[in-house]
């Protein structure tokens, strides 16, 4: 099972069909809180949802373009990241996450997203990664923004969220520019 250890605290699992019962938990018991920036979560209503969908996750990553973890905070699943839309040929994918709203504030996210560059941009060789945003998503907005990722644009009505269209913001980080800031940061 894939697996990248963060720190001592933080553990980003591959997610497999024994996460199914867990996940749903995870989406259940944060429904309100996750609705309002993720318009996939109205559709999961019980974890044969999670069931029939984990192993597409599973399928992408054997397939290598893209990699659905759970994140583990002190061995409780309390959310997702993942490596989406991997793009070989230019060597670009994007970054997406949630997480449980009892765990905000512990700045799991951001070392959770800095633990996939790293792995995204030396071990995959990748060269460009995009973070996107709600306009008005101010804590998810935050994570690129703390790790200076260079926000491109907007993207106008971007996502139908809620019956509703909304912006979303473009952020990116290129290798030799998080490469720069790891020296930097050591």
């Amino acid at each position: 099972m894939f697996t990248l250890k963060v720190d001592h605290e933080i553990e980003l699992q591959l997610l497999q069909r024994h996460h199914a019962m867990r996940l749903f938990q995870l989406v259940e018991s944060n429904r309100t809180h996750l609705r309002e920036w993720l318009p996939w979560v109205d559709s999961m209503q019980s974890p044969f949802d999670f069931d029939h969908l984990i192993p597409v996750w599973l399928n992408q990553f054997a397939e290598n373009s893209a990699y659905n973890l759970g994140i583990l905070y002190k061995g409780e699943l309390v959310g997702t990241i993942g490596i989406h839309q991997i793009d070989w040929y230019n060597k670009a994918a994007s970054i997406g996450y949630f997480l449980a709203k009892n765990a905000e504030g512990n700045g799991i996210i951001t070392r959770s997203v800095k633990a996939v560059l790293n792995y995204a941009y030396f071990d995959l060789g990748l060269n460009r990664m995009e973070i996107r945003c709600g306009v008005k998503n101010t804590k998810s907005r935050a994570i690129p923004e703390r790790l200076n990722f260079v926000r491109e644009g907007t993207i106008r009505d971007g996502e139908l969220l809620n019956g509703f269209y909304h912006d979303i913001i473009i952020y990116s980080m290129l290798a030799r520019e998080w490469n720069g800031m790891h020296r930097v940061l050591k």
